[in-house]
């Protein structure tokens, strides 16, 4: 590693997980680094200098890294954990979240509205279903994912679905076909497992993965 810069064994195309100690894609993952002042900061945008360590994204890899000291044990130093260490993870990953489908309805490539969203469903050109965690669960259902794995993401509420819309509460949504879409999955993967929604009840028809 170069002085003040990235770890050069980052260049890799998988991750360990302090936590469990399984290898994963980093696009599924959280980056942290050590802070000057000795403590973990969370890099979800992976752009922090310093050497990597890696977090599985859902609620129990966090919380077993912080119970197990892992943070201290990979950095080889020791390395304080801020009180608000989650609620940190959280608020980045939902605002990348918004700038992404704010990115994507801002190029075409997603719309909102139950009438729009549904036409882009039954013309198959929607590739992700967005809808907020707190709407009716009866109206949510009247819509059914696209064919394919993690193409629902449900993770965001109606403010948070709001912001990427420019609106004050949307419920549902959509993505197109486009340069952004995969990178709205990751995300919506990633905050999904943080807020301990994986393998809740936010299932869809079909047997389709949440995101």
């Amino acid at each position: 590693m170069s002085r003040g810069g990235r770890d050069k064994t980052e260049d890799g195309p998988e991750r360990r997980c302090i936590a469990t100690g399984e290898v994963g894609d980093p696009a599924l993952m959280i980056r942290f680094v050590v802070g000057p002042e000795g403590q973990a900061v969370p890099d979800v945008r992976n752009k922090l200098p310093g050497r990597g360590i890696w977090v599985s994204a859902t609620k129990d890899a966090l919380e077993t890294a912080i119970k197990k000291k892992a943070f201290s044990r990979s950095a080889k130093e020791q390395v304080s954990i801020p009180d608000d260490l989650f609620e940190q993870v959280d608020k980045m990953l939902a605002r990348r979240l918004v700038d992404l489908i704010s990115m994507a309805r801002k190029a075409g490539q997603a719309v909102t509205g139950y009438e729009k969203v549904k036409g882009l469903l039954e013309t198959e050109q929607a590739r992700l279903l967005i809808q907020a965690s707190d709407g009716s669960e009866r109206g949510k259902s009247r819509l059914r994912s696209p064919e394919g794995k993690d193409v629902f993401i449900g993770c965001l509420t109606a403010q948070e679905l709001g912001l990427a819309f420019g609106r004050e509460s949307v419920i549902h949504g959509a993505l197109t076909a486009g340069g952004l879409s995969k990178q709205v999955k990751a995300e919506g993967i990633r905050l999904k497992g943080v807020r301990g929604m994986i393998g809740g009840k936010k299932s869809r028809p079909k047997g389709k993965d949440d995101a």
